[in-house]
């Protein structure tokens, strides 16, 4: 027979654990609670059973055994509450409270110790046995002296202390059992809305989400992760949907028009016309686009599954600053432009140099592309007062409005004033991706403002983080 779903959850098999462990420290503790007790009550008893005795003892010595029987008449008729026996040399009684010594096989070596039980009468006329303790010596005169006491009424109390115990953890375990099920219930009202969320997303409902009860605790923190990564999957699969429908729309055109020249370049080759070397080096043009394209795209994807990136080492980022300037300096100079480079020597830093070497080839190609003719580009490596490495390129050209900054480092996302510019709109997102793998990021700024009639300009820092 299958439990209910409630007596098989974790909370509640964790509750009768821990219910198993508190019965049996409770069963301990009451066993240590009866000794300790029981064991104080014999001590109470035996200690005035020995008082008794000593004071019947004290009795014979001034005044032999007739004071010690007329002492023992007088006690046994008051309503002292112990019980006495004393016999003469051959064990016969002379007196007593009790017609027989409980005793048998008394040697008269030392002092004796029984425990016995006695017999009473109620008020009702039943016979009752008691539960009773004494002790036996034998007297200086050869004669026979047992004293006992009846410990009825202090066991009687000890078994009331040891009952009100076991109710009271017969009490605690209820109430555990008790709070065991709230508290089932309530994990498992808020573990389902989880098992609900997970069934939700393996269904494809990407938008679903857990409920966060702002209680601040374990499980508003299991749920809002859950929600983060519900938040970056969803994003990372709308990014996927929107690069395959980009890179539909981005390639269509240039294989179209691979296509067409290739088919054209045929059809003259058919007719012996044209020139077919001519028509394969622009389908080699078109090729090579379309291929740094796809490039982009999975360096960037590769980046953003791996986390961070692969491969990193130490190395001096100066020399690969100053490497950059020296090549793209005669890019400048063929279309006019002035550059500079301000680099700080002894930049140590971690990463993969050649993602890096990427980003800065990246913006300093998009800086090249967008400044027109006499304007300026400027390169700074150095390190800031924080001690995070950065890597700047400044140029006069037309710049990125406020409202795009955060837009244009988005994958395919060209500005109108790009449209006019080869390009795939990848630029940006490679250097964004290669500085989150890296635990930097990448900032946008103003550049100089106007330099020459145009402007404002762009400024670009990769920032990186500092090497410990």
């Amino acid at each position: 027979m299958r439990l209910p779903r409630l007596f098989r959850t974790t909370p509640f098999r964790l509750t009768l654990l821990f219910l198993a462990l508190f019965a049996a420290a409770a069963s301990a503790f009451l066993g240590y609670i009866y000794v300790a007790t029981a064991g104080e009550v014999n001590r109470r008893a035996d200690a005035e059973i020995n008082r008794e005795m000593e004071s019947l003892e004290a009795a014979y010595r001034q005044g032999g055994v007739n004071a010690l029987n007329q002492t023992i008449v007088e006690r046994a008729s008051g309503e002292r509450p112990f019980l006495y026996f004393l016999a003469d040399k051959t064990g016969k009684r002379i007196s007593g409270s009790i017609e027989a010594s409980p005793l048998d096989d008394f040697e008269g070596d030392g002092p004796s110790w029984s425990s016995f039980k006695v017999t009473e009468v109620d008020l009702d006329g039943a016979e009752m046995r008691n539960p009773a303790r004494g002790v036996q010596e034998r007297l200086a005169g050869g004669e026979v002296l047992f004293v006992g006491a009846d410990v009825a009424a202090s066991e009687g109390y000890v078994r009331k202390i040891v009952r009100a115990l076991w109710g009271a953890g017969a009490l605690v375990i209820l109430l555990g059992l008790a709070g065991g099920v709230l508290i089932s219930r309530n994990v498992s009202r808020s573990m389902q809305g989880l098992v609900d969320l997970v069934a939700a997303v393996q269904a494809g409902d990407l938008q679903a989400r857990a409920k966060v009860r702002g209680a601040r605790d374990e499980y508003d923190e299991l749920a809002e992760g859950l929600n983060d990564m519900l938040d970056r999957i969803e994003r990372l699969m709308g990014g996927l949907r929107h690069a395959g429908d980009a890179i539909a729309h981005d390639l269509r055109s240039p294989l179209t028009r691979l296509r067409a020249r290739m088919e054209v370049a045929l059809i003259d080759a058919e007719n012996g016309k044209g020139d077919p070397v001519a028509a394969l080096e622009t389908a080699l043009q078109d090729a090579d686009g379309v291929l740094k394209t796809f490039n982009a795209v999975l360096a960037i994807a590769r980046l953003q599954a791996a986390g961070q990136a692969p491969d990193q080492q130490s190395f001096d980022s100066s020399e690969l600053a100053r490497d950059m300037a020296e090549l793209y300096e005669f890019s400048c100079e063929d279309k006019g432009l002035d550059f500079k480079a301000e680099i700080t020597p002894a930049l140590h830093i971690r990463g993969n140099r050649e993602f890096i070497a990427q980003a800065l080839a990246n913006l300093l190609d998009n800086a090249i592309k967008y400044t027109p003719s006499g304007g300026a580009i400027m390169l700074r490596a150095r390190r800031r007062s924080s001690g995070e490495l950065e890597f700047s390129i400044t140029d006069t050209g037309p710049g990125v409005p406020d409202e795009d900054r955060a837009r244009v480092v988005q994958r395919f996302v060209r500005l109108e004033n790009s449209r006019s510019e080869p390009g795939a709109g990848l630029g940006l997102s490679l250097v964004q991706a290669v500085a989150a793998s890296h635990g930097g990021r990448l900032e946008l700024a103003e550049g100089p403002g106007e330099y020459n009639g145009m402007g404002p300009g762009l400024r670009v820092a990769l920032v990186l983080p500092r090497v410990e």
